[in-house]
């Protein structure tokens, strides 16, 4: 025994990312696409594969301009080597959550030490929000890999002077842009020039090698966005910057969210179980870290890290719109930090870790797989290829009176046809996309009640606790419960020969009576 432990010292590091590796994979093949962000990225890599188009992304048949490109061909590349499946969605992201834990490794080791290193990178790996993001299937793995380059290729080129890092800087920088949009040039940019001017080393902005950086830059973080202006022209422009990413900034998605202490909470929970070790540590170590302070005993690299995650979340916390994932960047500054400051705690980070690492695998069956399907229309998708094997039309019953349509793009991908939207001939001015407004979220097809072909079957997916509004709205149709689950019914209908009268009320009303 004490042969094998050490053994397991002597090569903890690759032990550590074995670990990694194989939790960023465990289940991936049986995590469903959920609903409502996964099934966005996942069909539209599905639509442009099947179509041969890689530069336009589309969905439901139709260009749409959300994000930009680089994650779709993340998940191309991935449906090409491994077919288009779970895994294959959920690929990349483990790929780059790896990455970013090496990653954080390299930059804790050229600041510090390799102890440091290795507790550093086993904090950033081993926090709940890492742990859901190596899973998810969405941009932010990629895009905190991207936008940590930019700033430690920078920061290396300030400590050593070689130049050359910061065109590597540039480098990186097109690939953060080319992955999430315009913040991946703006927000590093602002955090490096913030630092020089705590270190009153502005000048350092005239040696950044800008000619051949900007170049780089344009050449990889611009060309996809020059092409797609070629193609589609004012319609890309007004959509991807105007509403994605100007309207996000100025108007809240999800009003309930915008409020000061949204990102503390992110912090709190993300970073857990090392954010409260760490605020535990520094109640026992406050007069230590006051003397710190005081004396002003603060090394250049602990400054640009602190400068970097603290930037990162204020950035944010003054944007309209807030999403979980948006303060990703600055766990790794902080996990560096993090790791300088439990350094002497080092026995304790590991069995932490390895702990919270047997918690996770645990998860992954017990929770994440189950709730996975709860968000996601694959179980209805197989119900629909069961009961359908002729092809009739399918149509989907949402909600368009909370502001919102109860829609699942899941169902979408994993059913292989388009399914569109009942609604109102007088309500598809309110709901489709137009304007800088919400509506542009709304891409998924519509159908008029009064356009339902009559007299021929009819599948229509709705949610369980909306049946008695469909019920109320269709009354003069022949409706029959096929398949029904705790928040998803199935109804086969048949349509008369008359159309369906659009009132001002609508049945909806006298259904809610």
């Amino acid at each position: 025994m004490n042969k094998i432990l050490a053994l397991a010292q002597q090569h903890e590091r690759a032990l550590a990312l074995f670990a990694v590796i194989v939790l960023v994979l465990l289940g991936n093949g049986q995590l469903a696409i959920t609903d409502p962000v996964e099934s966005n990225y996942a069909l539209t890599a599905k639509e442009m594969l099947a179509s041969g188009d890689f530069t336009s992304p589309r969905i439901y048949g139709n260009y749409w301009y959300d994000k930009p490109i680089f994650f779709y061909w993340e998940l191309i590349a991935s449906f090409q080597l491994f077919g288009t499946s779970e895994f294959a969605a959920r690929f990349f992201p483990a790929v780059f959550s790896v990455l970013n834990v090496l990653e954080t490794y390299y930059f804790a080791r050229k600041l510090y030490d390799r102890s440091t290193a290795l507790v550093s990178a086993i904090l950033f790996g081993s926090t709940i929000a890492f742990f859901y993001l190596s899973k998810a299937v969405i941009t932010d793995m990629t895009f905190v890999f991207f936008f940590n380059a930019v700033l430690i290729a920078f920061y290396l080129a300030y400590r050593s002077g070689r130049r050359w890092l910061y065109v590597l800087a540039f480098f990186f920088s097109g690939l953060t842009v080319l992955t999430k949009g315009p913040i991946g040039f703006l927000l590093p940019g602002f955090i490096l020039l913030v630092f020089l001017c705590v270190r009153r080393r502005a000048k350092e902005l005239l040696h950044m090698m800008w000619l051949p950086g900007m170049a780089i830059f344009l050449v990889v973080g611009g060309s996809w966005y020059y092409v797609m202006y070629t193609l589609h022209g004012m319609d890309f422009i007004d959509t991807f910057f105007g509403v994605h990413n100007f309207l996000r900034a100025r108007v809240a998605e999800h009003a309930r969210d915008d409020v000061w202490y949204y990102y503390t909470l992110i912090f709190l929970v993300g970073f857990a179980p090392w954010s409260f070790i760490v605020l535990y540590q520094i109640k026992k170590r406050w007069a230590e870290l006051k003397a710190r302070v005081r004396e002003r005993h603060f090394s250049d690299a602990a400054i640009f890290l602190f400068v970097w995650a603290i930037l990162v979340n204020l950035f944010f916390q003054c944007m309209a719109t807030k999403y979980v994932t948006y303060t990703q960047p600055a766990f790794l500054p902080m996990a560096i930090l993090a790791g300088r400051f439990l350094l002497p705690k080092m026995r304790l980070v590991k069995r932490v870790a390895a702990c919270f690492y047997v918690l996770y695998a645990v998860l992954i069956f017990t929770a994440a797989i189950p709730l996975c399907d709860q968000q996601s229309g694959r179980s209805t998708a197989a119900a629909l290829r069961n009961l359908n094997p002729d092809g009739a039309l399918v149509v989907n019953y949402g909600d368009h009176n909370n502001d919102r349509i109860h829609y699942r793009t899941s169902t979408v991908f994993y059913y292989g046809a388009n399914i569109p939207e009942l609604i109102g001939r007088r309500e598809l001015d309110d709901v489709q996309p137009g304007g800088m407004n919400w509506n542009a979220k709304n891409v998924m097809p519509f159908l008029a009640y009064e356009d339902m072909p009559a007299e021929t079957p009819i599948f229509i997916i709705c949610e369980t606790e909306r049946l008695p509004f469909l019920r109320g709205r269709l009354a003069d149709s022949a409706l029959e419960k096929v398949y029904e689950t705790h928040d998803t019914t199935i109804v086969k209908a048949i349509m008369p020969q008359r159309r369906i009268s659009d009132t001002a009320d609508g049945a909806d009303g006298e259904a809610s009576k």
